[in-house]
């Protein structure tokens, strides 16, 4: 009787620890440990069920996570075995969600069906999460039954290459982190006023002169230095500054583009792990890199503009654009370009932080607000932002902008990035137009991640809990307006950020925080299980030699 008892507990506590093992992020919608003793093994000899070659993409990202961490190279064949596979199946039937999955693992095998190659996709990143930790070649996985799906469409992380680039091989892995948290959008900040990122063939000078500055401010604005860097004198139109104002930068060139055909082979990259890459060409702030290449874009085309080299200075100095005939033709060419490069249906256009000051004070701009009917400068916004997005428009595209695209009246098909809280979201989804929340205080994560850091960082402290317990729909929003409420998107601005494993630390774990608030059902989030279930993933960024913020652990 004392043996039964014995084997019972033993049972229990087995069945138990399994389920604990079981720590996926983000939370799956359903999940069910179903035996602690029918586990699975990954081996050698281990095979990939492929009937459907739409999904071999699927299979080869799989293979090579396993090839990378644990030098396990599997056969993948469409023929299946008795056992000891890992089959991969498209099946509409499934669910009524868009991008669903359910994945099965028992003794003989593992099935992982979706009503969508993107489906499949994510039921191989809840597998990678059942596989352990440790670099071995025996993987033993629990026996579960997931069913799984997303919240919002749109699950999306940015990341800044103008302030600092990146080079190729880098974007790459960001986007693998991105599609390991089961993100769907990669926003990639290409243009700003510290360097332009892409080439544009029709306008060489662009990469040239504006993808390169001779230096970068050291620390938060007016920056440090010492006597022997390099000065920048600042701007003194209508007494923005002080004319003595000077800054220190670290008198270092940097710089660097992306040529288009490395481009094309980034966005082939991310398409195989379903990451739609939305570009973002900044206008009409945000030029200085432009205006050094073409001052005559500029409402004061016979200065001489240069590549910026500090930031934190919104309106002093002047990186607007003109609103003439002459750029909008410079920039639906360099959009043809851009377009013809990213298949995606959106691009964004910025539209953010663009001071009036510089229109009010061109007597071009007032001639221009004049011949068009237009009263205030901040219509003349709306009439740059609405000639921009007519010819978006007629190629197909859809126009993304930050949330002071507003300001003026809103274009008529554009999506909103509500970054100032949440004010623009609200807006527009009122207004019946899409909406993306990303509101600065949140889920900025060039911000601290406690409230003294080691290094420099942008802000006040984004806190991982408060990431966690963000809500992208505003209360205020009724059930018919929050279906404008197209997802959320975490930022990551580079000012402070000149390094890959500063990026990492940036991002983690507060990705992983995003990625369940923007994919699992609002009623499975629960932050300390959560913060168990980090503890596992911390591991398994330990064996992808990952950095991230250790001071979690001591939680």
């Amino acid at each position: 009787m004392k043996n039964l008892l014995f084997v019972i507990l033993l049972a229990v506590f087995s069945f138990k620890l399994s389920a604990q093992e079981v720590s996926i992020i983000p939370q799956p919608a359903y999940l069910k440990v179903e035996s602690a003793k029918k586990t699975f093994t990954i081996n050698a000899a281990t095979q990939i069920i492929v009937v459907d070659s739409s999904l071999l993409s699927s299979a080869d990202f799989l293979n090579g996570y396993l090839q990378k961490y644990y030098k396990l190279k599997l056969n993948i064949t469409n023929v299946t075995p008795n056992k000891n596979f890992i089959s991969l199946v498209s099946d509409t039937s499934i669910s009524e969600f868009s991008n669903a999955y359910i994945l099965n693992t028992s003794d003989k095998g593992i099935i992982i069906s979706g009503t969508s190659e993107p489906g499949v996709f994510y039921g191989i990143q809840s597998l990678i999460q059942l596989i352990p930790t440790q670099n071995i070649n025996q993987l033993s996985l629990p026996s579960v039954s997931i069913t799984d799906y997303p919240r919002f469409d749109y699950r999306g992380m940015h990341l800044d290459v103008s302030r600092h680039f990146f080079d190729v091989d880098f974007v790459k892995q960001y986007i693998d982190y991105l599609a390991l948290h089961k993100m769907n959008y990669f926003h990639w900040h290409l243009t700003d006023d510290h360097g332009w990122r892409i080439e544009i063939k029709k306008y060489p000078k662009l990469t040239e002169i504006g993808a390169w500055r001779n230096g970068s401010i050291i620390g938060l604005w007016p920056g440090k230095g010492n006597e022997n860097i390099k000065y920048q004198v600042l701007p003194t139109a209508i007494n923005i500054t002080p004319k003595n104002a000077v800054i220190k930068t670290d008198g270092i060139k940097h710089g660097g583009f992306y040529t288009q055909e490395q481009i094309k082979d980034v966005v082939e990259y991310a398409a195989k792990r379903y990451v739609t890459i939305i570009p973002e060409i900044e206008m009409p702030a945000h030029s200085m890199a432009v205006l050094a290449a073409y001052p005559e874009l500029g409402t004061e085309p016979n200065k001489k503009y240069a590549v910026a080299e500090t930031w934190g200075m919104m309106n002093k100095y002047n990186n607007v654009l003109q609103a003439s005939d002459t750029t909008f033709k410079f920039l639906e060419n360099v959009l043809s370009e851009v377009m013809a490069l990213f298949p995606s249906q959106y691009i964004h256009i910025g539209g953010d932080e663009a001071s009036k000051v510089w229109w009010k004070q061109s007597a071009v701009s007032q001639q221009i607000m004049k011949a068009n009917g237009l009263k205030t400068e901040s219509e003349l916004q709306s009439y740059f932002i609405r000639r921009i997005e007519k010819f978006v428009n007629g190629k197909g595209k859809t126009i993304i902008g930050w949330n002071e695209i507003l300001q003026g009246g809103l274009a008529p098909n554009a999506v909103v990035m509500s970054w100032q809280g949440e004010k623009g979201g609200i807006e527009a989804a009122k207004q019946n137009h899409k909406a993306i929340m990303t509101p600065e205080d949140k889920v900025y994560f060039n911000h601290a991640q406690f409230a003294k850091e080691d290094s420099l960082t942008a802000g006040k402290p984004s806190l991982l809990a408060d990431v966690y317990k963000y809500e992208p729909i505003p209360a205020e929003l009724n059930t018919e307006q929050a279906k404008y409420i197209w997802g959320g998107q975490g930022c990551l601005w580079s000012e402070y950020i000149t390094n890959p494993a500063k990026v990492q630390y940036q991002l983690f774990p507060r990705l992983d925080a995003l990625s369940e608030i923007l994919w699992s059902p609002k009623e499975k989030r629960n932050y300390p299980d959560f913060q168990k279930r980090l503890k596992t993933q911390f591991k398994r960024y330990d064996l992808m030699g990952l950095t991230y913020s250790k001071r979690y652990l001591e939680n």
